[in-house]
Formats: structure tokens, C-alpha cells, sequence
């Protein structure tokens, strides 16, 4: 099976030693912050920050020929359970009509305390010719 990588703009990756997404046959996975070129995205807003992070998960994806009816699992960590309706909607949003399999879950916190919204976000794609 080939295992194909896609860089974000983030840092993150350098240092931690990651990417922004991955492909591994079918399944292409991707997860990041609202962060990217050096700077916080929608700083104190969880809602632009989530349509941030989808966004540039989503990109990512695109990168091998899967878009937003492709996903089949989201995941979204929030730093305050007081966000969980600001990120539920734009969840909503981009995903109501696909209705992938959603976590969502409260953590203590993230490495840069203005990010608010992490996500997470998984799809299946065809590879070579054939159906999934």
C-alpha cells in the first residue's frame, strides 16, 4: 500500500514531526488547529476557528481527490464546553447534509492557549478504479 503525505503551513508539523493529512490506500485522514502561515486563525471566535480548521482539513483532502462527501468520521476537541454549540454549528454547517460519524470532546486544554478548536476529520476515497 502506498502512504501519501500532504505538509500543512503550520510549524506544528516540523516540530512535532507530522503532517496536515495522509492517505493510506483508501482512507485519507487529516487534522489540524486554526492555525497556519505563523498565525492564529479567528482568534477567541470557536465558531470561525472550527470553520477555520474544517476548512483547511477539508483542503488538505482535496489535495487527493476527496471532498466534503467523501468524509466518513469527524472528530472536534474543544478547550471550553461552553463552545460546544458555536462548534457544533459550523460542523452542522459543512457536514449536516454528508452526517459522517462526529466525536466531540472537552480537553484540558492546547500547546497555544488562543486555539480554542482542533478537528480531525477522515474519508474514504476510490483508488485505482475501484468503488469504496
Amino acid at each position: 500500500m502506498t502512504i501519501e503525505r500532504v505538509p500543512g503551513r503550520s510549524f506544528w508539523e516540523e516540530t512535532i514531526g507530522s503532517a496536515r493529512a495522509v492517505a493510506a490506500g483508501d482512507l485519507v485522514v487529516a487534522a489540524t488547529m486554526p492555525f497556519t502561515d505563523g498565525m492564529v486563525l479567528a482568534e477567541g471566535d470557536p465558531y470561525e476557528q472550527a470553520r477555520a480548521a474544517f476548512t483547511l482539513a477539508l483542503d488538505a483532502l482535496a489535495e487527493f481527490g476527496t471532498g466534503v462527501g467523501s468524509v466518513i468520521r469527524t472528530r472536534m476537541y474543544l478547550a471550553h464546553a461552553r463552545d460546544v454549540d458555536e462548534v457544533g454549528r459550523a460542523h452542522q454547517e459543512i457536514f449536516g447534509a454528508v452526517r459522517p460519524v462526529a466525536t466531540l470532546v472537552v480537553v484540558s486544554g492546547f500547546a497555544d492557549s488562543r486555539i480554542l478548536v482542533e478537528v480531525e476529520v477522515e474519508a474514504q476515497r476510490e483508488v485505482s478504479g475501484e468503488r469504496s
